[in-house]
Parts: C-alpha cells; structure tokens; sequence
C-alpha cells in the first residue's frame, strides 16, 4: 500500500521539488525538444517559399502546424526566465543563459508572433499584395536571420 506523504509529519521524506523529469533539466529538454522541433518545421516551411505557387497548401499546413510548438517554445523560455529572475534556487543553480540568447529573445518572440499572426491574418483575409502580406514576409526574413543566430550559438 503506498503510504501519503504528510509534509507536517518530520518522519515523511520531503516531497521532491523537480521529480525525475522537472526542475531546470526537464525545462531545458523540453526547450531543446521543441527547439529541433521548430527547426525542421521552418526548415520546411522555407522550403516551400522556393515555390510558394504550387507548395501553397504545403506551406499553410505546416504555417498552422507550427503555432502550438511556437507557443510551447515561448511557454518554457519565459518559464525558465522567470523562475531564474524570481530567484528559485536549482534555477539560479543552474544560471541564466547566454548573453547573446537573452538579448536576442525578445526579437525571436515578437518575429515569429508577427509571422504566426500575419499568418493566420492572411488565411482569414485572402493572399494579396497588401501590408499584411509584406509584414508576413518581413517578419519571416528576421525570424530566419535571428534563428540562424541562435543556433549558430547552440552549436558551440
């Protein structure tokens, strides 16, 4: 029979705090996870920009199947960003991320918030040669150059 943890009684072993799969290493795989995710998806979402024409629906279909990763990405980022700043102790431990990350963060998110929204802007409104499509485009380009960045800093 599995005995309950009482955290008032001192005989009960302190109940864990990260698990096996949580604290800051959970975090950081599911971070990096998401991250390689997200990479093979731009990298085919990219792909299909050579030839927007007949890969269209291609190019949709991954543009919507990339929302729940985006939102999963930013989710752990500010997740950790935040426990760091709040000072929990194994994320303090663990330190705050390289400086050319950090600064870079705010740019990746509102890029790719840009892209997801114009994005989905577009299929609500119809393809054209508006403002909407230019900001799509544009926010795709920064996206890329600050994503190449960033993984560029990964592999070292």
């Amino acid at each position: 029979m599995r005995r309950l943890v009482d955290a008032s009684d001192p005989a009960s072993p302190a109940p864990s705090t990260t698990g096996s799969h949580g604290g800051p290493e959970g975090n950081e795989r599911l971070t990096g996870s998401t991250g390689a995710l997200l990479i093979a998806l731009l990298g085919v979402e990219a792909l299909t920009v050579l030839s927007l024409r007949s890969l269209l629906s291609v190019h949709v279909f991954v543009g919507v199947l990339l929302i729940p990763p985006v939102v999963l990405k930013i989710a752990s980022t500010g997740y950790r960003f935040t426990r760091y700043y709040t000072g929990s102790p194994p994320y303090v431990a663990k330190g705050p991320p390289p400086l050319l990350l950090r600064a870079l963060g705010p740019l990746v998110v509102l890029s790719a918030a840009v892209l997801l929204v114009t994005g989905v802007l577009l299929l609500a409104i119809g393809p054209g040669d508006g403002p909407v499509r230019g900001l799509h485009k544009l926010s795709f380009i920064v996206l890329g150059v600050v994503v190449s960045i960033l993984v560029l800093a990964q592999l070292r």
